[in-house]
């Protein structure tokens, strides 16, 4: 079916005819799939209207993915809700103002464009020798909600994918002293837009290389890719080591944090420890066994 080109939407127009590329591009469309139905992300609106989903676009291999992916769903009539397309100008110089809105009206995909300089802010705030990356993604997050609510949407949509997710696990379990990550699907503080990342199963390295194959305009992050020293990218390292010395082990982690077991950890406000009793109607029975340790 991915040869008909009367069946595609131009954003998968010109796509390699190669069995490589064909098996990729099922496995990313396979994933996002999941993830939507798995974390229940088309929502039923209360009046029966279709829902309408802000679909942000940095110009970066993951949100041309993200955005591929959504349009090929939808093509399929497996994704009913209305994208409408989003880039946040945020003033950085030399930025190529003009790919993204060239790119979008190529496609035929509706967009809008949105112009706030919080460059100059996060370049004003933040002290020389740390990092832009936390005030620059709240302001970031700021106006994409804003622009959400002016264009009647219901949910944010982030190209954030498997690895974005483990990496920032681990930045709170080394810095942050907490078990936490980006979730597939929230809901903002204000209670009125959810949030939602339908890459959450899919590598990094699959982006990649569907955006390559591709061909689509890649505009670099210069801003926070321009620093050194980032606990993301140390994250990232420490990643790549063990993926090297183990493949796979990347998928293994992402599997535990769908496993949680609240029992085994140290969290009394997740499980009720101070309730936890002896059965002693199984001890009786069990008393000529030998305990099993787990």
């Amino acid at each position: 079916m991915f040869d008909d080109h009367d069946e595609i939407h131009p954003l998968f127009a010109g796509a390699p005819s190669t069995t490589e590329f064909k098996k990729l591009r099922k496995r990313i469309v396979r994933y996002a799939r999941e993830a939507i139905e798995q974390y229940g992300m088309v929502e039923r609106l209360a009046d029966g209207s279709t829902p309408r989903w802000l679909v942000c676009l940095s110009g970066g291999k993951d949100s041309y993915t993200l955005l591929a992916v959504l349009y090929e769903l939808k093509w399929r009539g497996l994704l009913p809700v209305d994208l409408l397309a989003c880039n946040l100008d945020q003033g950085q110089p030399g930025f190529p103002a003009t790919i993204l809105p060239e790119f979008l009206e190529k496609m035929g995909v509706p967009n809008r464009i949105e112009y706030q300089d919080t460059y100059s802010i996060v370049m004003d705030k933040v002290p020389e020798g740390r990092t832009f990356c936390a005030l620059c993604s709240r302001l970031r997050r700021g106006n994409l909600y804003r622009v959400a609510r002016e264009e009647g949407c219901t949910a944010v949509v982030l190209g954030h994918h498997r690895d974005d997710i483990l990496e920032t696990f681990f930045m709170n379990l080394f810095h942050g002293g907490r078990l936490a990550t980006m979730p597939p699907k929230l809901v903002n503080e204000e209670g009125d837009l959810f949030v939602y990342r339908p890459l959450a199963h899919v590598a990094e390295s699959d982006c990649e290389k569907f955006a390559r194959a591709m061909n689509y305009p890649i505009i670099p992050c210069d801003l926070c890719g321009s620093q050194d020293g980032l606990q993301r990218q140390q994250v990232k390292q420490i990643l790549d080591g063990w993926e090297k010395n183990s493949p796979g082990r990347r998928q293994v982690m992402f599997r535990a944090l769908m496993n949680a077991r609240p029992s085994h950890l140290l969290d009394p406000k997740l499980f009720d420890f101070q309730g936890l009793a002896l059965n002693f109607d199984k001890i009786e029975k069990n008393s000529g066994e030998i305990p099993r340790l787990r």
